[in-house]
This record gives C-alpha cells, structure tokens and sequence, in this order.
C-alpha cells in the first residue's frame, strides 16, 4: 500500500508568515499614503505575490507535474494577453474616433 506523502507542517507557518508580511506591506501602502501608479502597482504587486504563493503552496501547484501546471496557468494567461490587446486596440480606434469627429472629416 502507498502513503501519501506529507508536507513539513513547517512550510506552511513559513508561507502563512509571508501572507501576513505581504499583507502588511500592503496595508503600508496605505498608511503611508502613497499616490497614483507607484500605490497601484504596489497594491498589485502584493496581490500577485500572496496568489502565487497561494495557489503554488496550498493549492500544491508546486508539486504538480509540469504539463498540469501548463494545462492550468496558461488559458488565463492567455486571456490577459488577448485582454491587453483588445485595449490597445480601443485606444486606437477611440483617438482615430476622436480626431474623425473633431476635424469634420466625413
């Protein structure tokens, strides 16, 4: 009969630890009352920080074979690239919108 393996009880303090720092560092950004994009790509940065760690330590991602992790990782990162693209797109098409109307071109 195989066992199961198991996980140093100590590994997870150690990633609850780091959630909590990385939470911390995120309630700083507050406290210190940061503004504009060095607030916002703090407040990201932290939040991928504590998802990765997340999902690669409780969700056992970590441990998983790599062709489940690319079955799992890839779709969405797929989608944010179609998404950056899409809105690269709109900007385009808003300015052209813009300069269409407010020249009188027809």
């Amino acid at each position: 009969m195989e066992q199961a393996q198991q996980h140093p009880l100590g590994l997870y303090f150690k990633i609850w630890t780091l959630l909590f720092i990385l939470s911390a560092m995120s309630y700083m950004v507050d406290y210190v009352q940061l503004q504009g994009m060095l607030r916002w790509s703090l407040i990201i940065l932290f939040m991928f920080l504590k998802a990765g760690l997340i999902i690669a330590v409780f969700m056992h991602m970590m441990w998983e074979r790599l062709a489940l992790i690319y079955a799992i990782l890839l779709p969405p990162l797929a989608l944010l690239v179609l998404v950056a693209i899409m809105a690269l797109e709109s900007d385009y098409t808003f300015f052209n919108r813009l300069a269409h109307f407010f020249t009188g071109a027809t």
